[in-house]
C-alpha cells in the first residue's frame, strides 16, 4: 500500500451517503411533485411513481442521516435496479445512450448503494 488511509474510511463513507441522498432525494422530490408528467416519461402509472418518489425520499434521508442505513440502501437499490432493467430491456438504451440517459449513471449509484449496504454506512451512523 502506497499510503495508509484506513482513517479515512469512515469520512469517505459519510461524504459518499451525503452525495447519493442529494441525488436520490432530488430525483424523488421530482417524481412527487410532477408525478404525471414522471410517469409519462417513466412510462409508468401516477400512483407507482409517487410510490417511487416516497422511496427514493425515504431511501435518501436513511442514508444521510444513518437511521437504518442499510434499510435505506436497499430502497435505493431496489429503485436502481428497476431503472436498470427498463432502460436495457424495455427502452433498449445503450450504456452511455446516444439519446437520452443511458444506464451507467443507475450502475454507479447501484454500486455506491450496494458500498453503503455491505459497510452499513459506516461509523457515522446513528441507528
Amino acid at each position: 500500500m502506497i499510503l495508509e488511509t484506513s482513517s479515512f474510511t469512515d469520512y469517505s463513507l459519510l461524504l459518499l451517503r451525503i452525495i447519493v441522498a442529494i441525488i436520490l432525494f432530488s430525483s424523488g422530490k421530482g417524481h412527487i411533485q410532477n408525478p404525471k408528467e414522471r410517469a409519462q416519461s417513466l412510462g409508468l402509472s401516477k400512483e407507482i411513481t409517487i410510490f417511487l418518489g416516497i422511496a427514493e425520499i425515504l431511501g435518501a434521508i436513511s442514508i444521510a442521516f444513518g437511521i437504518f442505513t442499510q434499510i435505506g440502501a436497499v430502497l435505493v437499490m431496489g429503485a436502481m435496479i428497476g431503472a436498470i432493467y427498463k432502460k436495457i430491456f424495455k427502452w433498449k438504451t445503450g450504456f452511455y445512450a446516444e439519446k437520452g440517459f443511458g444506464w451507467h449513471y443507475d450502475v454507479l449509484i447501484l454500486l455506491a448503494t450496494l458500498v453503503i449496504f455491505t459497510t452499513a454506512g459506516g461509523a457515522f451512523v446513528l441507528l
